[in-house]
């Protein structure tokens, strides 16, 4: 706090930059990223892009993209420093329709994956000479 009393465990700050509560919400990993993310349109403030600077408030609707996910969430309290997964959780409460949305978008991409076959790991010492022999043939005509 910069009034120069000391924190208590019930305090919440007044003011928190966007970026700052993103990262204390424990939606990415650095403050930096979170604000590549801000930066890039992948973070809508009330349904418009916003600054990294902009500052949170209670009841705020957030719109953020990550990768494939998109998630709507309402702020429902305010922190400028991260904590563990638990308390994290308790600053945002995800809207139905996002939560529905997610879901959904999760069978589609399951079912779409159903009949693909996976890896079954690294090359062995003649795939990765067919790998070779296929990528030089192509790069020498």
């Amino acid at each position: 706090m910069s009034d120069g009393k000391p924190a208590q465990p019930g305090d919440q700050p007044l003011k928190v930059r966007l970026d700052k509560w993103l990262w204390a919400a424990r939606f990415f990993k650095t403050r930096s990223l979170a604000k590549q993310a801000i930066e890039g349109g992948k973070v809508h403030f009330d349904g418009a892009r916003c600054k990294v600077s902009k500052e949170v408030s209670v009841g705020a609707l957030l719109r953020i993209r990550r990768g494939q996910q998109q998630m709507t969430v309402e702020v429902m309290a305010l922190s400028d420093q991260r904590g563990p997964a638990s308390v994290a959780s308790h600053l945002y409460r995800e809207t139905e329709a996002s939560l529905l949305q997610r879901e959904q978008e999760a069978a589609n991409r399951r079912a779409a994956n159903a009949g693909a076959k996976q890896p079954g790991g690294r090359p062995h010492k003649r795939d990765r000479r067919l790998i070779h022999r296929f990528k030089n043939r192509y790069r020498e005509e």
